[in-house]
C-alpha cells in the first residue's frame, strides 16, 4: 500500500542555494500546467544549477521509479511536474503504472509555453555537458 504521508528519503546538495529532495509517498497529485520557473520551460533556463539536473536525470531513465516533482509544490505536498508529464514521463515506470491504473493526465497542458523536447535537452540547456555520463541512460 502506498504511503499517504510524504516522507523525505534523500537530500542532495545542488549548489549553495539549491538541493534535490527525493520524496516518497503523498497523494499522487500533479500540476496541470508548468509553473513560472518550471525547468521544462524554455524561457526558464538558468533557474536551477546544472548539478540539480545531474541529480534528477534518473527520473528520465527507462523504468525509473522516481518522478520529477514540481519545485513550487515542495516536499510537504509533493506534486508531479506538468512539464515532466508532457515531455519526460513516457519511459518512467511510475507514470506508466499510473496510466495502466486509469490515470491519463489528459488535463495537463503547456499553458502556451515552449517546453524542452526531453530531459536531455533540458539538462543540456541548463549547463550539463551533452556527453556527461549521467545523461547516457536518459530516454528521449
Amino acid at each position: 500500500m502506498p504511503r499517504i504521508v510524504p516522507e523525505i528519503t534523500r537530500t542532495r546538495s545542488a549548489g549553495p542555494e539549491h538541493q534535490v529532495v527525493t520524496v516518497e509517498g503523498g497523494k499522487g497529485t500533479y500540476r496541470r500546467e508548468p509553473c513560472p520557473k518550471c525547468p521544462w520551460r524554455v524561457d526558464a533556463v538558468g533557474e536551477f544549477p546544472a548539478e540539480a539536473f545531474r541529480h534528477s536525470a534518473e527520473t528520465a531513465y527507462d523504468m525509473a521509479e522516481h518522478t520529477f516533482a514540481c519545485h513550487d509544490s515542495g516536499a510537504r505536498k509533493p506534486a508531479m511536474c506538468a512539464g515532466f508529464l508532457l515531455r519526460g514521463a513516457d519511459h518512467n515506470l511510475s507514470v506508466r503504472m499510473k496510466r495502466i491504473r486509469g490515470e491519463d493526465f489528459g488535463d495537463v497542458h503547456d499553458g502556451g509555453h515552449d517546453l524542452h523536447a526531453n530531459y536531455r535537452a533540458m539538462a543540456v540547456a541548463n549547463g550539463v555537458a551533452p556527453d556527461d555520463p549521467v545523461l547516457a541512460p536518459c530516454r528521449d
